[in-house]
């Protein structure tokens, strides 16, 4: 950072709070943008109409003067009718439009009138930008550059999402990554003659410079000193870009809400030796079915102890009258009672040192405003617990379904078995971390197919938090995937989940994201559901993506990138070279009209001798040529089908392939066994089980498409449960599979 540019800010601001501002003026920004680097217009501030007298008006160039309104209280000065065009005027002219400036604000907290020069810029679209900076709760301090001027909001809303703004964090934006994260903004592309017959309208160099000041200001002055500074617009003129107007807003050092967590005890709550439940009843509850879902999942009954009053044993399990009665300190105790009880329960589990951790199951502690004493209260007992010699118990939830670990052996959602059954099949190299519950378990009942090690629900992040989680799983060598659904961040927390996502992400892992809550509504609903803390979701989508995370637009989309995602495994993508098969004509047109960054392989040699070959044993040579996608008719049987698979998915030239089978030809068995017909697609030998075992075999990615009515849903449903990637139509399988091979 420029050597004087945090001391100016420290001088002005601290000129600014013993004024009782909590903003810079107009001339005190600009002068802290000269500090950064930025180029500014000449100026001076006028404390009456006299100060006219004084000043030399040559230096404010040929083409005039502006005169805006300088007060604490007018942040937005040409909506009130606070800026003046004087474009060649006099000093008389100048003289009185001041004088009648002064005479129309006075009363407003008047500070006085900033004479500055009349800039003459480039006025084509992209001449106008935006660069900012300002502290976000959840990432911390932040940078953004787009499109300027009066049409800020509207160019920013009529871009492609993602490439209105571009955001930059200087937590892991070095001078090198400047210019590559600016290119998701679409404007950068007008600057840096990206258009034909266009030279750049700003040496890159400049522009790098001028960021790299907007990050190290950011670091180094967010949030003590300034909460938010903005140049709008900052113009492109014959000498460099220019600073026309800025806002400042000052900070203040945040207090730290939470005490440091004893993150290495999620291990204990990961894999307990032990558990404690509390909210049992004999008959069946929420507390009673977590205890049979625990038990059915492995865990030894003889190494759970119910505290139930009134009862010695249940379910084969030790149960004593209170807490003080456990015979010992377990490393996970489960919360299965009211939520007026649990700050009390906290309180008496943190006196007695009776868990390593805990899983707080019970709703109403911070979604609702009433219920606010309680929270504070639990609140309360978690920091004290800080402070005792064991670090206090970590603590899952609130408002949570809880836990299922697969390696811990227990099952702490309590959603009956008929209602759910029991995943069952080899442990998938999985962790899906939701901060909803029901979104959890809505997932795991449509992915059957994927076993997850770990699957968590963390409710409202009373204490633990997905950053805290990601932290600790991330060097867990068995997972592969880590699936996220968000509705917000605790406060930091959105910087600590980047940092675990990153080293994720750079260890060739993957981590994906659902992040909820994105418009006012959705963050509304949000808070009143988990208590979530609301956050800009532009910024979490590009600060996401550039830790290597897979943002996830769609719901639908979630479910299906966690499959492929699944399914694929370790599968390494080589190139985008992209082998393509139907049966269907209209799917080959809509394979090649949806490729995206994907482009067509061209077939070498070998492939198109041994799929001619193919073609004559089916007697289709007359009709079928070597094309790329390959149009194979319905005529093609199952085992020429597979083998014509086999064939493209060994050409050195292709790096994946998109399998179309259009299942409405008496060629192939997709249909189930049943009266009427002589299939059974489960049949050894049929187009099923032959494409469970390429799939199983390749080392290149590849998945099926299956585009047909519900009929032949048990044909794709199957295909899903052999865990082979399968989706309803072309577009969406292209689409997701190239989401797939960005991240």
């Amino acid at each position: 950072m420029r050597a004087s540019a945090l001391a100016v800010l420290e001088r002005l601001s601290e000129a600014a709070r013993a004024a009782g501002r909590d903003v810079l003026l107009e001339h005190e920004g600009l002068e802290l943008l000269q500090a950064v680097g930025v180029r500014v217009p000449e100026h001076r501030l006028l404390r009456s109409a006299d100060d006219l007298a004084a000043i030399d008006l040559e230096r404010f160039g040929p083409h005039g003067v502006v005169l805006k309104v300088v007060s604490p209280a007018i942040l937005h000065k040409s909506d009130v009718g606070g800026v003046r065009v004087l474009a060649g005027a006099d000093r008389d002219a100048i003289q009185q439009a001041a004088q009648d400036m002064f005479e129309r604000f006075t009363g407003q907290e008047l500070e006085g009138l900033l004479l500055c020069e009349l800039v003459k810029f480039d006025k084509e679209l992209g001449g106008e930008l935006l660069l900012g900076l300002r502290y976000t709760e959840d990432f911390g301090p932040i940078v953004n550059f787009g499109p300027g001027g009066i049409y800020t909001e509207f160019l920013s809303k009529s871009f492609v999402p993602g490439t209105g703004v571009a955001i930059l964090s200087p937590e892991n934006t070095s001078k090198e990554r400047i210019l590559p994260a600016l290119g998701r903004a679409r404007v950068t592309e007008l600057l840096l003659g990206g258009l034909r017959g266009q030279g750049p309208r700003v040496e890159p160099q400049v522009l790098e410079s001028q960021l790299l000041g907007f990050l190290e200001l950011a670091e180094k002055g967010c949030p003590d000193y300034l909460r938010e500074l903005e140049i709008n617009p900052l113009v492109l003129t014959p000498s460099g870009p220019m600073a026309l107007d800025c806002l400042a807003k000052l900070g203040a050092p945040v207090p730290s809400a939470r005490l440091p967590r004893p993150v290495p005890k999620i291990g204990k709550l990961l894999q307990p030796e032990s558990i404690g439940i509390i909210g049992v009843s004999s008959k069946i509850n929420p507390g009673r079915i977590i205890l049979k879902n625990t038990l059915r999942a492995g865990f030894d009954p003889k190494r759970v102890t119910v505290v139930k009053p009134g009862s010695d044993e249940i379910d084969g399990c030790l149960c004593v009258p209170d807490l003080e009665s456990m015979p010992g300190k377990v490393d996970l105790f489960i919360c299965a009672v009211s939520a007026e009880q649990t700050p009390g329960l906290i309180e008496e589990l943190v006196r007695l040192d009776r868990a390593e951790s805990l899983i707080v199951i019970p709703g109403g502690l911070e979604e609702r405003a009433e219920s606010s004493a309680i929270a504070q209260r639990m609140h309360q007992a978690i920091r004290d617990s800080r402070s005792t010699a064991s670090g206090g118990p970590v603590i899952n939830g609130g408002n949570c379904l809880g836990v299922r670990s697969r390696p811990g052996g227990y099952d702490t959602l309590f959603i009956p078995q008929f209602k759910m059954p029991e995943t069952t099949g080899e442990v998938s190299p999985v962790a899906l971390l939701s901060q909803s519950g029901a979104f959890a378990v809505s997932q795991a009942s449509k992915i059957a197919a994927v076993n997850p090690k770990y699957l968590v629900t963390f409710g409202n992040q009373s204490d633990l938090t997905i950053g805290d989680y990601l932290e600790h799983l991330k060097d867990d060598q068995e997972l592969q995937l880590y699936a996220c659904y968000v509705e917000g961040f605790q406060p930091g927390d959105g910087l600590r989940f980047l940092r675990a996502a990153r080293e994720i992400t750079a260890q060739g892992k993957r981590v994906l994201l659902y992040r909820s809550g994105r418009t006012s509504a959705g963050a509304a609903a949000s808070a009143s559901h988990t208590a979530s803390v609301a956050g800009d979701y532009e910024v979490t989508r590009q600060l996401a993506e550039e830790a290597g995370v897979t943002v996830v637009e769609q719901l639908a989309d979630f479910q299906e990138l966690f499959l492929l995602a699944s399914f694929l495994g370790e599968r390494k993508l080589s190139g985008r070279k992209l082998g393509a098969i139907s049966n269907a004509g209209f799917e080959c047109v809509a394979i090649a009209d949806y490729l995206g960054d994907f482009q067509l392989a061209e077939f070498a040699k070998e492939t198109g001798a041994k799929l001619e070959e193919l073609f004559a044993s089916c007697r289709i040579q007359d009709i079928v040529s070597v094309h790329n996608p390959l149009d194979l008719t319905p005529i093609m049987g199952d085992e020429a089908y597979d083998g014509a698979l086999r064939a493209v998915l060994a050409d050195p030239g292709v790096d994946l392939g998109v399998l179309g089978v259009v299942p409405l030809t008496g060629a192939l068995q997709t249909l189930p066994a049943g009266e009427g017909h002589r299939e059974d697609f489960t049949r050894e030998g049929g187009i099923g089980p032959r494409l469970v075992q390429s799939f199983r075999e390749s080392k290149k990615p590849f998945v099926v498409v299956v585009d047909a009515g519900p009929m032949y849903e048990p044909f794709l449903n199957w295909l899903i449960e052999q865990r082979v990637p399968c989706f309803r139509t072309a577009d969406r399988a292209l689409r997701l599979l190239g989401q797939w091979a960005a991240g």
